[in-house]
């Protein structure tokens, strides 16, 4: 079957910064001329930003969530079958690997070198490969950190921990698209001007700056000297022309980077539910005119395990476990080609072009597991665990975020799903008079889980006579130490967010925004008039 991630990747349109518009733009609705350095309203033309490094782009559309299970071996009764429509999303390519995690945690050790406890809470639980009547202390030392492991997915990660992964990418792929594009100061800049011994210098850790955040950054309070770059994005505002900043140079007021200039990627996250499975049985590739010519057991065609190919004929598609004591076929002709884990590239990938989606390692997704997901959530992007927060403010009149030691801005829980009123978002301060953005005198947390553990109907549903609680999440894909069953994309299982296992890795998404279509190539479309 064609690889449809091959059109996808060369057909999606760059990000690419449009300063400008024509110069005969105006509004359609004011009449008033954009861009005009008198009036101050800046727009740039509308663009589709493309995949963050290391994400596939993934058409969305309409599945039968759980529809390529047809058995219920274990009797759980936790999937039924539910039509439901994913939106257009990014995904990794591959499983995050050794070498990706590493390279997270030399970040930390470089701009926190005092902070143990951040490196340590970080750090894989190798203790996973440990089992009483198995020796696999091989494992323990040398699986996160020898170069031999160093494309292997990395496991032994709480749900907790990869999904502050997630954060920390996507604060360090913003950081480098504005250094490169020169609205931040030059890596090289910093390095050479932050520590004694200039070019020769090895830290990137100014020791003048705290680390970069995107949501800091985008409220405007990571500026000033050694941070503002050399190539910062001209202000037309009439103030700030009549009123230079410090960042101005002559009568020349730059800006940073804002949302509406289209230029910085949205955040990386753990995949839903829904999202994974989707991606994992990638039925776009066997779809014409929006007609499913042949449903999908497995991530790829058919109802074996087996390659059909001449030249791979025979050959296991997964890395799994086939029966009791076979992890890997036999000595002279290894089957699958792996005892544990296997690299992330290895075995052939689906038709969106995502490696390892059944098989090598189990995911995480961001989903709280419940029983009856597929009955309870709603049809369009389900998803469970929703837990909206507010940035706090520390100064309510400059809308300042307060901020962690870490450089990141502190969220609080919200106590509403809609917009405040003013009045509302002023009028509560804590006990340290304080202000708490996001909250007010007469409000309660906001709980988007109705039927969760605090039902109030039924105390006993969730947490007391049953190991689920809002803390289960799900996973999903089967791993080197399971059987074929769970291969299956409906196929799903739940642990503590706070546990490991050596059987578990992870992969990030990023949500696409604007056009949902990837390639319109060969389709017929409506011309709209320009």
């Amino acid at each position: 079957m064609k690889r449809l991630s091959i059109v996808f990747s060369a057909l999606i349109i760059a990000s690419v910064l449009i300063t400008s518009c024509s110069k005969s733009s105006s509004s359609a609705k004011t009449g008033w001329k954009l861009n005009d350095k008198y009036y101050g309203f800046q727009v740039h033309k509308k663009i589709k930003s493309g995949p963050g490094p290391g994400l596939i782009s993934i058409e969305g559309g309409t599945f039968v969530m759980g529809g390529s299970l047809n058995q219920d071996l274990n009797y759980e009764f936790d999937n039924a079958k539910r039509r439901v429509t994913v939106a257009s999303f990014y995904m990794d390519e591959t499983e995050v690997a050794n070498i990706d995690w590493r390279e997270y945690l030399y970040w930390i050790k470089t701009y926190f070198p005092e902070d143990r406890e951040y490196y340590y809470n970080s750090i894989p639980d190798t203790l996973v490969w440990r089992q009483p009547l198995s020796y696999n202390e091989p494992y323990v030392n040398n699986y996160f950190r020898h170069p031999a492991f160093q494309d292997y997915p990395v496991v032994g990660i709480s749900w907790e921990q990869a999904a502050a992964y997630c954060d920390w990418r996507t604060d360090r792929v913003n950081e480098q698209i504005l250094r490169e594009n020169g609205r931040l100061t030059s890596l090289r800049t910093l390095v050479q001007g932050s520590t004694p011994g200039g070019a020769n210098a090895t830290t990137m850790a100014p020791a003048s700056t705290e680390p970069f955040s995107t949501d800091i950054y985008l409220n405007g309070q990571y500026r000033g000297e050694g941070i503002d770059g050399k190539k910062m994005i001209k202000d037309i505002d009439p103030k700030s022309v009549a009123t230079p900043t410090e960042t101005s140079t002559g009568t020349k007021s730059v800006r940073p980077v804002r949302v509406e200039d289209g230029e910085l990627k949205q955040p990386y996250r753990l995949p839903t539910e829904a999202e994974w499975e989707y991606a994992a049985l990638s039925l776009a590739g066997n779809t014409q005119y929006e007609n499913i010519e042949d449903g999908k057991v497995y991530p790829w065609n058919g109802l074996g395990v087996r390659s059909p190919k001449k030249k791979t004929q025979g050959l296991i598609l997964a890395n799994f476990k086939r029966s009791e004591g076979d992890n890997m076929g036999t000595g002279g002709y290894l089957n699958d080609k792996a005892d544990i884990t296997a690299p992330v590239r290895a075995y052939i990938p689906n038709d969106f072009g995502l490696y390892n989606m059944s098989g090598n390692v189990n995911e995480w997704t961001a989903d709280v597991y419940r029983k009856l997901s597929f009955e309870d959530f709603q049809d369009f992007n389900p998803f469970r665990g929703n837990q909206y927060v507010d940035k706090q403010l520390a100064d309510p009149s400059k809308g300042v975020y307060a901020k962690d030691k870490y450089g990141k801005p502190i969220t609080i829980p919200a106590p509403s799903r809609r917009k405040q009123t003013w009045e509302e978002l002023n009028s509560r301060t804590d006990s340290t008079s304080k202000h708490v953005a996001g909250s007010y005198a007469s409000s309660k947390i906001y709980n988007p889980d109705f039927r969760g553990h605090a039902d109030t109907v039924n105390t006993n549903l969730y947490g007391t006579t049953s190991l689920v609680n809002n803390r289960s999440r799900v996973y999903k894909g089967g791993s080197w130490n399971d059987r074929a069953y769970w291969l299956n994309p409906a196929t799903r299982r739940f642990m503590q967010q706070d546990e490991a296992s050596a059987e578990l890795g992870f992969r990030c998404a990023m949500t696409l925004v604007g056009d949902p279509e990837i390639s319109s190539r060969n389709k017929p479309q409506f011309r709209a008039p320009r």
